[in-house]
């Protein structure tokens, strides 16, 4: 219990008992009557927290430097009498209309050229100066009027960074990115050595030469296009780091979060997480993904791997969204079974987007907590029921998970792998290759990780990199210092942090480890696979991907699995030196290898071997959660008696059926001595 304690205080929601639920509330899209019905429901449903003013910018500065704190005031006054907390956003997701008529050049220009006219949501040029500034101040003015407000309980800044902008090209954002490669490469040498200029005469005599990669008659130079994603994480960065410090400043013993999304390819989330006090996420699956659940999974171990700690899961949708092209709904049962589902991977609580549902505007056909028809309807009944299952679970806040395993995720390696125009094969997504790993290893109920490969992996047995495209010495040295299993997928190891190619070719620091050289890459055209056979003679298919390997002269490097017909029949496919396994291709069902793997490492799953299809399992501390994912009954053995939390129902070992999308949280019965 110690350990669950220690990681509910690093998280540092300690004045909030249990776990946390609500939403977002957007009290300025309604009349004041309409407030004290919401906290009055919100104590009904057990709301304990809600995130208030996200988009309230031009409601709470209406001009510049004047400022109308008076509703919000009043808002928190009444959410706190009530028992309500506030993540309290800065307001700074969307500026006002004044600050972009005033500014026009905050605007976001894209790759083509167009500057992007206001009448969205989070219409900024990340790198401006007059954008920053003003961030700034609001948010210094938020703090100085709030910091003693007994409703304050974390600051939440901005809002999805990147998700309608990740990047602009103006002239703003072309001279933060020449002062940002200043600062990485020191001089025009540093960087037409590191951009290789020499290629098709792009050779810079001069910084104002250098411009962002906007719209070219052809394929852009990939070097500079991975040093604009990193630039362009750093610069939405710099923004969340400026109102930060201000908060920080103000209110130094209030947690400062902004809410991520998911496995998101434009920010570093390992260089963000650091910056946080709170991971937070944003996660809507798609109900009518049949791979949902193992997706939503997947991100949650993310959120969980990133300070190693519980998380929040700050957004989610009580049934549909507003965006995609189809918006389907969630089926009774979804909501409380992917609530339960995010508890299990390590959030220490359950936020929907959001509070009641609008009446106008692009999200009025978002689904809410309290939908358009009111207390009168089963999406009201299914907040209520969820409400009380949070409180049931009260005790698991702050619990811990352990894992095994680990899958590396290097965000600057995923950039320079789905970099456009100029790879061997572009069907290579690295999102793909994690779940490829993942989803197996997510039926078997084994815990997974997320880890960067420079990250200390000592306290695994297996370890797996679906891909490690951009590998340095210092990668390679880290995975070489691992003492357990390992296994490094295909076309790792190519490139080094200025995406060029290793002298010798792939897999380039990893050679001596893997014991392997790669001759030739052969990606396979769609609907085109490559069989292969291992030397017990378990035939796999291969997708996508193939290479052509030596491994045959290098000494204490076994073969594994051989390729099966065609111009790479009977070479090597599968490899392994000591505990290193290399694979040259993509199977496109793993289990096989993975079982061996597992077995080899000492891993198993915390439910025991023979989990049902849809059936989830996940162990949290002490507290094993079982989750039926499928539209029938489903029979799990417990290993282990003890207490239902959500039911309280006594469960001996053994045998259990859990009813279509329902659920169990095994808390064990105390061991008498």
């Amino acid at each position: 219990m110690r350990d669950e304690l220690k990681g509910r205080r690093d998280m540092g929601l300690t004045r909030i008992p249990g776990l946390l639920f609500g939403g977002d509330y957007n009290p300025e899209q309604w009349p004041e009557e309409v407030w004290r019905e919401d906290v009055r429901l919100m104590a009904e449903a057990g709301v304990n927290l809600v995130t208030v003013a996200v988009f309230s910018w031009s409601r709470l500065e209406p001009a510049p430097g004047v400022y109308e704190f008076g509703w919000l005031d009043r808002v928190l006054d009444l959410l706190h009498a009530n028992g309500v907390a506030v993540d309290l956003a800065t307001a700074t997701a969307t500026p006002p209309p004044w600050l972009v008529r005033e500014h026009p050049e905050i605007q976001p220009v894209d790759a083509a050229g167009t500057r992007l006219e206001f009448g969205s949501r989070q219409g900024y040029c990340p790198s401006s100066p007059v954008f920053r500034a003003a961030t700034v101040r609001l948010a210094r003015a938020m703090a100085e009027r709030y910091r003693e407000h007994p409703a304050l309980a974390m600051w939440h800044v901005s809002n999805e960074y990147a998700d309608h902008t990740a990047e602009c090209f103006c002239a703003e954002s072309a001279r933060d990115f020449r002062r940002w490669l200043q600062a990485r490469h020191r001089s025009l040498d540093g960087l037409n050595a590191a951009w290789g200029t020499s290629c098709w005469g792009q050779h810079y005599t001069d910084w104002t030469q250098v411009e962002p990669p906007r719209k070219a008659p052809g394929p852009v130079n990939p070097a500079q296009l991975l040093d604009w994603r990193r630039f362009s994480s750093d610069a939405l960065l710099a923004c969340f780091e400026a109102e930060r410090a201000v908060l920080k400043e103000v209110t130094p013993d209030v947690p400062v979060t902004t809410n991520f999304m998911s496995v998101l390819r434009d920010l570093d989330y390992w260089k963000w997480a650091e910056c946080e006090d709170v991971v937070t996420d944003d996660a809507y699956p798609d109900p009518a993904d049949p791979r949902a659940a193992v997706k939503a999974a997947l991100s949650y171990d993310l959120m969980r791997s990133l300070k190693r700690q519980p998380w929040l899961l700050l957004e989610s949708a009580p049934s549909a969204v507003s965006w995609r092209p189809v918006n389907v709904p969630k089926d009774p049962g979804v909501m409380r079974l992917h609530s339960l589902q995010a508890l299990a991977h390590g959030s220490d609580g359950v936020m929907f987007f959001q509070w009641r549902q609008a009446k106008y505007g692009p999200e009025k056909f978002h689904s809410a907590m309290l939908p358009h028809g009111g207390t009168a309807t089963r999406r009201w009944r299914e907040t209520l029921a969820l409400g009380a299952d949070v409180r049931r679970l009260a005790e698991v806040a702050g619990a811990t998970t352990r894992a095994e395993v680990a899958l590396l995720l290097d965000w600057e390696s995923w950039w320079g792998l789905e970099a456009p125009e100029s790879m061997p094969s572009d069907r290579l997504r690295l999102h793909e290759l994690l779940l490829s790993w993942y989803a197996p290893l997510h039926a078997r109920g084994v815990a997974v990780d997320l880890a960067p490969p420079g990250r200390d992996l000592s306290g695994y047995r297996l370890v797996i990199a679906p891909n490690l495209y951009l590998c340095t010495a210092e990668h390679a040295a880290a995975l070489a210092a691992f003492e357990g299993r390992l296994v490094v997928g295909p076309f790792s190891g190519v490139v080094d942090a200025a995406d060029q190619v290793h002298d010798g070719g792939a897999p380039g620091p990893l050679r001596d480890l893997l014991g392997v050289r790669v001759e030739e890459w052969r990606p396979l055209p769609d609907g085109v696979t490559q069989e292969l056979v291992t030397t017990d003679g378990t035939r796999l298919l291969a997708r996508t991907w193939t290479e052509w390997l030596d491994a045959e002269e290098t000494e204490g490097t076994d073969v594994l699995a051989r390729y099966r017909g065609g111009p790479l029949h009977g070479r090597p496919a599968v490899t392994r030196r000591g505990a290193a396994t290399y694979l040259s291709c993509l199977p496109e069902d793993p289990a096989p290898l993975l079982d061996d793997l597992l077995t080899a490492a000492g891993v198993t799953g915390v439910a025991g071997a023979g989990l049902p299809a849809d059936v989830e399992a996940c162990r949290r501390g002490r507290y094993l959660f079982l989750l039926n994912h499928g539209a029938g009954p489903a029979t799990v053995t417990l290993p282990e008696p003890g207490t239902d939390l959500l039911t309280g129902r006594a469960l001996p070992a053994g045998p259990v059926t859990l009813g279509p999308r329902d659920a169990v949280v095994l808390k064990p019965r105390p061991t008498t001595p």
